[in-house]
Order: C-alpha cells, then sequence, then structure tokens
C-alpha cells in the first residue's frame, strides 16, 4: 500500500506549490556550478522526487474522483464491500472517493424527495428524510475498512522503523568497510552486498528518509574513493552504470512524444527510481549525464504541467457556467409568479437548470464548494417561496370553495321560481357572481360547476317553455310594424294632403299601440320607422305639437323596457306639468276682464294675451295625450302580463 501524506491544502494548491518546487530543484540539477558531485545530483532529485510524489498523490486523488463519479450508489457499495475484504491493495485517494461520491448521490436523492415533497404543497420545515437501509450498510462498511486500514497503518509504521534501523545498519558497516585497514579491493563484493541490502529495504520513515539516503550516499562515494588504486573493479562499475543510466536518459526523452501524459509523467517517475537505485559513473561524465536526464524530465514535467493547466482552464469554464446558473435562479421575479400556471412553469425551468448543473463538471476546488452553496440556496429559496405560494392558494381556494358551494345553494333553491323576470335578473347576478370568486381544488371543481350550471339550465329551460307563446307574439308584432313601415314608405311617395296627414298620425298611433318585438330586432326596425316619420315631418309639415306627442310615444315606449317607476316618475311629472298650465291659463282669463280694449294699448296687451292662453291651451293639449299615451301603454303592458301569467 502506498503511504499517503496527510495536508490541509487542497490538491489543486498542492500542484501548484509543488510545480515550483520541481523548477527550482531543476534549475539546481542543471547548473554545473552548483551540482559540483553525484551526491549534490542526487540530493536535487531526491527533492524533486518528493515534490513529484505530492503530485502523483494528487493524481490519484483526481483519477479516483472522477472513477467513482461514473457509479451509482449500488455500485459504490458493492465495490466498498470488495475493498473491506482486501483493504491491503487499496489506496486511501480511492476510499475517499467512493465515500465522497456516495454521499453526493445520497444527498442529491434527498435534496429531490425534498423538492418533490414542497412541490406536492409541503412545507420545507416538516420535510424529514426517510431512512436509508443503504446508507447504514455503506457506514458498516466504511467503518470495517477504517479499522483495517488502522491495523495495516500501524503494521506499517512498525516495519517501517524495523527497515529504518536495518539501513541504519547498513550505513555502520560500510562505515566499518571504509574505515577498515584491509585492502578495499578485498571488502568489494562485501560492499556491493550491502548496496543489495539496501535497495532490498523499501518502507522507511518519510520524515526520516532525505538524512538517511544522504549519509548512505556519503559512504559510497567514500568507498569508491578508496578504490582508485584497483581501477579494474571501479571502471567496470562505471561503465555498467553509465550503461544503464544512458538508457534511462534514452526512455525518458521517448515519454515526451507520448499521447498519454499523465501515463508518461508516472513511467518517468519508475525511470528516476531507477537512475536513484544505479550506482555513480565517472566524475567528469556524472554531470553530463545527470543533465540529459534532467532535460528529458523537465520537458516532460512541463509537458505534464501544461495538461494540467488546461485542466484547470476547464474548471474555470465551468465555474463560470454554474455562475450563470445561479445568476438565473437568483434572478426569478417572483412578482410575476401569481398563478399555478406561472409556478409549474417555472418549476420546471429551475429542474431543468438542476439538471444541467450535473452535467457540467467540477470547478476549481476553492469555489466548487462556495458556488455549489450559492445554487442550493437559490434553489432553497425558491422552492420555499413555492411552497408559501400554495400554502395560501390553498387556503383562498378553500375560501372559494365554500363561497361557490354558498352560490349553488341559492341557484339550487331558485331554479323552480315560476317569476320568470325577477328570477332570471337574479341568476345573471349570480353568474356574474361566479365568474369573480376564484378557483377551487380541481377534486370539487367540476362537481360544484356541473351543479351550478344544471340549476341555471332547467329554470331557463322552463323559463323558455313558459315564455314561447310571448316570442310568438312578439313575432307578430315585428310582422305588423314591417306593414306599418311600408305603408309609411308609400305614403311619402304621396303628396301632401290632409287625407295623408291624417293617415300618417293614424299609422304613427298604431305603431306605438303594438307592443313588443324579439329584443334583437327591436333597434334595427326602431331606427327604420324614426327615419320614415322625420322624412315625412319634413315633406307633409306636421304639426310641432303632434310631432312632440309621437316622439313622446316613442319615449315611453323606451321607458317600457327600463320599467315601471320610470313610467310612473314620469306620469306625476306630467301631471304637475299639466295642472300648473292650467293654473297659469285661468290666470290669464281672470286678466282678460281687466283690459279695455277700445285703447290702442289695450288692444295690443289683449292681442299678446290671447296668444300666450292660445299657446297654453296647445300645451295643455300636448300634455293631456303624453298623459293619455303613459296610460295607455301602462294598460297594454298590463294586458300582456296577464296573458303571459
Amino acid at each position: 500500500m502506498t503511504d499517503t501524506q496527510e495536508t490541509n491544502l487542497p490538491k489543486e494548491e498542492r500542484l501548484e506549490d509543488v510545480k515550483k518546487t520541481i523548477e527550482t530543484a531543476e534549475t539546481t540539477a542543471l547548473d554545473p556550478t552548483v551540482a559540483e558531485t553525484a551526491n549534490d545530483v542526487l540530493d536535487d532529485d531526491n527533492d524533486i522526487q518528493e515534490a513529484v510524489k505530492e503530485v502523483e498523490e494528487a493524481e490519484e486523488e483526481i483519477a479516483q474522483e472522477e472513477s467513482a463519479r461514473k457509479l451509482t450508489k449500488t455500485e459504490i457499495l458493492a465495490k466498498a464491500k470488495v475493498i473491506a475484504e482486501d483493504v491491503d491493495h487499496a489506496s486511501k485517494a480511492e476510499i475517499d472517493a467512493l465515500k465522497q461520491n456516495f454521499y453526493k448521490l445520497h444527498n442529491s436523492e434527498v435534496e429531490a424527495a425534498k423538492n418533490a415533497f414542497v412541490e406536492a404543497g409541503g412545507n420545507l420545515e416538516d420535510f424529514v428524510p426517510s431512512p436509508s437501509a443503504e446508507e447504514d450498510e455503506f457506514k458498516e462498511v466504511m467503518a470495517v475498512i477504517k479499522e483495517k486500514r488502522n491495523e495495516i497503518l500501524a503494521e506499517e509504521d512498525k516495519e517501517r522503523e524495523n527497515n529504518y534501523q536495518v539501513k541504519l545498519a547498513i550505513i555502520e558497516e560500510l562505515k566499518e568497510l571504509i574505515e577498515s585497514p584491509d585492502d578495499p579491493n578485498k571488502n568489494y563484493n562485501e560492499f556491493k552486498r550491502l548496496q543489495q541490502q539496501w535497495h532490498e529495504v523499501t518502507l522507511i520513515p518519510q520524515n526520516k528518509a532525505n538524512e538517511l539516503w544522504k549519509s548512505y550516499q556519503l559512504y559510497v562515494e567514500k568507498f569508491y574513493d578508496l578504490l582508485k588504486l584497483n581501477n579494474e573493479f571501479r571502471e567496470y562499475d562505471f561503465k555498467k552504470n553509465l550503461e544503464i543510466k544512458l538508457q534511462l536518459c534514452e526512455a525518458a526523452e521517448k515519454l515526451i512524444d507520448e499521447d498519454d501524459v499523465v501515463a508518461a509523467f508516472h513511467h518517468l517517475q519508475k525511470l528516476h527510481q531507477e537512475y536513484r537505485d544505479t550506482g555513480p559513473v565517472a566524475k567528469e561524465l556524472r554531470d553530463e549525464i545527470w543533465a540529459r536526464f534532467k532535460t528529458a524530465s523537465t520537458m516532460l514535467n512541463r509537458k505534464h504541467q501544461q495538461h494540467f493547466e488546461e485542466r484547470k482552464k476547464a474548471e474555470l469554464e465551468n465555474l463560470d457556467k454554474k455562475t450563470v446558473i445561479c445568476e438565473i435562479v437568483e434572478g426569478i421575479d417572483y412578482s410575476k409568479l401569481n398563478g399555478f400556471q406561472a409556478w409549474d412553469k417555472k418549476t420546471q425551468e429551475v429542474i431543468a437548470l438542476q439538471n444541467k448543473w450535473k452535467t457540467i463538471g467540477f470547478a476549481p476546488h476553492k469555489q466548487n464548494i462556495k458556488v455549489f452553496e450559492r445554487f442550493r440556496s437559490a434553489c432553497d429559496e425558491f422552492f420555499q417561496k413555492k411552497s408559501e405560494f400554495f400554502k395560501e392558494a390553498k387556503a383562498k381556494m378553500n375560501e372559494n370553495l365554500e363561497k361557490k358551494r354558498a352560490l349553488v345553494e341559492r341557484v339550487e333553491a331558485l331554479k323552480d321560481s315560476k317569476e320568470w323576470k325577477e328570477t332570471a335578473e337574479e341568476l345573471v347576478k349570480l353568474q356574474k357572481e361566479w365568474k369573480n370568486i376564484g378557483p377551487v381544488a380541481k377534486r370539487y371543481s367540476d362537481s360544484l360547476w356541473k351543479r351550478f350550471i344544471s340549476a341555471c339550465d332547467y329554470f331557463f329551460e322552463q323559463k323558455g317553455a313558459a315564455t314561447s307563446s310571448q316570442r310568438s307574439i312578439e313575432n307578430d308584432n315585428l310582422k305588423r310594424k314591417k306593414e306599418i313601415i311600408d305603408q309609411l314608405r308609400e305614403l311619402l311617395a304621396q303628396p301632401e294632403s290632409e287625407e295623408n296627414n291624417q293617415q300618417v298620425h293614424n299609422l304613427m298611433a298604431e305603431w306605438n299601440k303594438v307592443g313588443h318585438v324579439p329584443f334583437k330586432e327591436k333597434d334595427k326596425i326602431y331606427e327604420q320607422y324614426r327615419a320614415l316619420v322625420d322624412k315625412l315631418y319634413k315633406t307633409f309639415n306636421l304639426s310641432m305639437a303632434s310631432k312632440k306627442v309621437n316622439k313622446f310615444r316613442t319615449a315611453v315606449a323606451k321607458m317600457q323596457e327600463t320599467g315601471a317607476q320610470a313610467i310612473y316618475r314620469e306620469r306625476e311629472k306630467l301631471v304637475r306639468n299639466y295642472e300648473n298650465l292650467v293654473n297659469e291659463l285661468h290666470t290669464y282669463e281672470n286678466n282678460l276682464g281687466f283690459l279695455n280694449a277700445t285703447s290702442k294699448t289695450g288692444n295690443s296687451l289683449l292681442t299678446a294675451l290671447n296668444k300666450k292662453m292660445d299657446k297654453l291651451k296647445a300645451e295643455i293639449e300636448v300634455a293631456k295625450e303624453k298623459i293619455r299615451n303613459i296610460d295607455n301603454a301602462g294598460q297594454q303592458e298590463q294586458e300582456e302580463e296577464e296573458k303571459t301569467e
């Protein structure tokens, strides 16, 4: 199992810091004035290896996250069970990624259930997530994994400490070989054995690895310096090491052209480990061979860095997309959502935005959680306001339901009434009132409306059957009025005569006696009649008094449609006017006896007084005729009502 160094920094920030470390170490390693010895070079390489290890850890975390994102909750649980059986071969990054994505999916399901609860009219504060057997099982599996990992880590810590002591013992033995008075050539085989043993021991405490490596490399260099008296072994080792390092340089250079940058980067780390494990070369070649290997490493590292920069660019684009979605939800104008359809339509839009959100990849780590919290807060506000609207709407619909039930009961109580006119007016009023009442719940609206309209239809059907004879009379009246219009039109073509004048008066009187016509035809037939009468007045020069009386007859017909009260008020007004005119005439008649007709002045006054009296008499006759017309009209209407009943 790989030992993972814990850190509080997000992996993207760690990659940025590690990048700078690698660049600094590479610059130092490639500077021949600084890296004068193989030990210096290996120290620099050691720094790079530590930095690269952090890159690898961050990359593994990202890769495991991407892999876990493709799994369902059931698949994650199944994979966790497999890991629980074989914890040794699972990395911490893989386990963390499975846990993180399991709860992302779980929280998403809880969020969807909460939204559905709110959409159904529930109150957000009343929502309680349903128990999840799958989550409970996952917790149990993760507890098993954690316990086993703790045991393994404890064993690894113990093994690392033991290995550390072993390597310290190897360094002590190297030190003894160097200080031994024997010929170094005789100790060469023992030296190679110790090197082999060193490479076989791997895991050691991370915080002691660098110093331990420096100590080991120091005594290796010293031993090779003691071999100067015997160049045969020394040159042989240098030659073999040179061959290996040249091959490593070639392999690193080939990796630069690999399409899979991440895989090439990981392969490069294996080459670095082999380079570390390979012994030194001749001193005059050390800087050259290291520079070649580092040049290839630097180029690949920069290519790898560019890969993550592109990834970072994509994450920034994802952040922009997610920010736009947040702004759309936050910018909802709730003042325009004043109906069920408007809320339903906007809900579909918000759900579509939530689905769109799921298709967008990660944003930069620092902003990813913040932008998600922002989006979730905006969505929560939307569904909270929707819940409040539906709660208020439900209360309003209950109020409307009671109002409509009351109207239904009133209409059903009136449907058998035989007071056709008054009941019809009341039902029309109730129908208007029904329209002004808002909606009710769907499960009540259809049945209530059916009761309401059925009662209205029943009454009007009964009224229609009872008044069918009245409509027949109205059609007959319409026919007669058309005949009168035809007769008036014939008189218009004849010359003026007393006989024709009288005929016009007779036809006008008959017109006023004819009863109501169908409502749709009333205005049209009257306009034809009025136009003909005006022409006849102009052609035959009928008296002004007759014209006034005939106009009044027409006005009476209009008042009949308004109602009886209007006619009665008009009659009272005419009676008062008639009495005033009669009193005024009597006054003039009394004054007439006081005038002396023998004088010139008296004669002129007498003439003027007689004219006024004649005018008053004419006005009195007109008033009497108007009163007579009102009385005739009232009698006619009463007779028609009696016939209808």
